[in-house]
């Protein structure tokens, strides 16, 4: 057993160049001189071509027998036509089988945004989300984090301008993969990535928010789930709030590491008659003030396979915007985009779409 985990092959996608180099000089008999042309090869076209790079027949064997590029197989692609672009939703395999999701979001000025899984499911459980209604099966690799970008770059034909890990399953609780998968995004032969155009959502741990913040990356963003600011509502819809209650997840918010253009973006969706209230709106600026310099990100709630509330009107979520802003809570509303194919917010893993297929027994689940 120990033997056949040695050989098994490295996948490329879930280690940084200067590991790949590492790697390369212990693994290969000669040749490894070649690893930073054929690792960055890999990042453009998404195969292992050490031919293309000079090197012999022989060689290019023994590359393939220890390295893998790791790319994702595209089983379903959905895409819904909006004012601001078309957003795709993406349903990728993975190595057993089971399908997870990645989201493509047109932006102003023709660029895109990929919104990312970290896990396959969520153990979140919170209540208007589709991902966490089958709880978690494992986490995702580095290498399957990273295999969406490149998978869903090589699919559509784009560079997206930024990466947010808001797909299925909570990042920071499976922190040490989502860290490796950002070093390998910011890599210089891989993406070359500036940190502050990648983004970590989180529906809001403090260990975890400390965790992240103690890894040292300064530039990263920082975003949360708030959905409610009062104590007893939230840890209703979000059962993270038990463990983590509001005070205590305002503080690990305001010690996250800071700087000149920084802004936490404290995502909030609305829930007509649950969570739409003046006192919620109150219980919201009296949070942000809490935490610093904040932005509520006003999201009009999607319905899944099982709604909790209906979709707001556009009264209700132009009411709610006039309470926050008479309460001084920058605001803005985030434009719908990808509902009609369960893309959108809380919809990832819904039913018929991707989560819903026969999932196969794990070997060794990575958790």
């Amino acid at each position: 057993m120990a033997g056949e985990c040695e050989m098994r092959k490295i996948e490329m996608l879930g280690v940084d160049s200067q590991r790949f180099r590492e790697l390369a000089k212990s693994r290969m008999p000669t040749g490894a001189g070649l690893a930073d042309n054929i690792y960055a090869r890999a990042f453009r076209t998404g195969r292992l071509d050490a031919r293309a790079e000079g090197a012999s027949e022989a060689n290019a064997r023994a590359w393939e027998e220890s390295f893998d590029v790791g790319l994702l197989e595209l089983v379903d692609r959905a895409d819904d036509l909006g004012s601001e672009g078309t957003t795709t939703k993406l349903v990728f395999a993975v190595r057993d089988g089971h399908r997870i999701e990645s989201v493509s979001i047109p932006m102003h000025g023709g660029n895109r945004t990929l919104c990312i899984s970290s896990q396959i499911g969520c153990a979140r459980g919170c209540a208007f989300c589709e991902t966490g209604r089958g709880g978690l099966e494992r986490n995702l690799a580095a290498s399957e984090i990273v295999g969406q970008v490149l998978s869903a770059s090589l699919a559509l034909g784009v560079r997206f301008r930024n990466i947010v890990f808001m797909g299925m399953g909570e990042p920071l609780d499976n922190l040490a993969e989502v860290a490796q998968a950002i070093a390998v995004l910011r890599d210089r032969r891989a993406f070359s990535y500036s940190i502050e155009r990648m983004t970590v959502c989180t529906s809001g741990d403090a260990a975890g928010i400390r965790a992240l913040a103690a890894l040292g990356l300064k530039r990263l963003n920082l975003s949360v789930s708030l959905n409610a600011a009062r104590d007893e509502l939230r840890s209703s819809l979000m059962p993270v709030n038990r463990s983590t209650p509001l005070a205590s997840l305002a503080a690990a918010l305001a010690d996250y590491p800071s700087r000149r253009n920084f802004v936490l973006v404290v995502n909030y969706c609305l829930l007509p008659g649950l969570n739409d209230s003046r006192e919620d709106a109150r219980a919201i600026a009296g949070f942000c003030s809490a935490v610093g310099r904040s932005l509520v990100n006003l999201i009009p709630y999607n319905p899944g396979s099982e709604p909790i509330a209906p979709s707001p009107t556009e009264s209700e979520i132009g009411r709610f915007i006039g309470l926050l802003e008479a309460e001084g809570v920058p605001v803005r509303r985030r434009a719908g985009k990808g509902g009609a194919v369960m893309a959108a917010c809380g919809q990832l893993g819904g039913r018929g779409q991707g989560m819903d297929a026969e999932r196969p027994a794990l070997d060794q689940p990575c958790i």
